[in-house]
């Protein structure tokens, strides 16, 4: 009888056994939940980081290009205008391409949110200026550059006077730029990504004063006077 009794000590029960196994089971559960939830954790934090950093580099180049931006005119066309055009979403101007850039030289840039489904992308495309040209062209076979997906909305705002306004005039923000004679004094960009916070706020300071670019500029009626 107690030979018996030892037998039964040393063995597991079916119950005792089936309960070790869900036990173990769970906790293989509870393991593999927590490693997906890290590696998302990890995916989602590298993904964060390269968002910030396009972000970044994005603002950058854009805050040093527009700074830059070159009051070239349409010789041609009548009072010479600027090529240059602000709207609320939409932004053609004139710059240098960066020194890294094999081709270099002055092109006509035009930064706009191009939409796809529910969000967008927010590209820059540019194109050798027209020397001839009478009106701003319609970028149709323009080179295009990807600054960055997922975008829901561009706002562009533009701080100066209205066009032929005194100096004296105070400056107000305005959604679009309606003067060709004059640059605006600041230029403020917005973008809102479809997922996370917006980008922080970038306010531009064109250089360059528009008279640079005319032969003879009138002070008075704040135009590019025929020579």
């Amino acid at each position: 009888m107690s030979r018996k009794l030892e037998g039964r000590q040393h063995g597991f029960t079916l119950v005792e056994l089936v309960v070790a196994l869900t036990l173990l089971a769970l906790i293989a559960a509870v393991l593999f939940g927590s490693l997906q939830l890290a590696g998302r954790s990890w995916e989602g934090g590298e993904a964060k980081v390269r968002d910030v950093n396009d972000m970044r580099q994005t603002e950058t180049f854009l805050r040093h290009q527009i700074a830059s931006a070159l009051p070239m005119r349409m010789a041609k066309a009548v009072a010479t205008p600027l090529l240059f055009a602000g709207a609320a979403d939409e932004l053609r101007y004139v710059a240098s391409l960066p020194e890294r850039v094999v081709e270099g030289g002055t092109m006509l840039f035009r930064l706009a949110l191009v939409k796809n489904g529910e969000g967008g992308q927010l590209i820059l495309e540019r194109m050798v200026p027209d020397p001839d040209a009478v009106e701003m062209p319609d970028f149709k076979d323009a080179e295009r550059t990807l600054l960055a997906d997922g975008i829901a909305e561009l706002t562009i705002a533009y701080f100066g006077r209205d066009p032929a306004a005194a100096d004296t005039e105070t400056p107000s923000w305005r959604d679009r730029w309606d003067d060709p004679q004059r640059l605006p004094m600041l230029i403020r960009i917005g973008v809102r990504p479809l997922r996370g916070p917006p980008w922080p706020v970038l306010v531009v300071e064109p250089r360059r004063a528009p008279e640079a670019g005319c032969r003879a500029w009138d002070p008075v009626r704040h135009l590019c006077a025929r020579v």
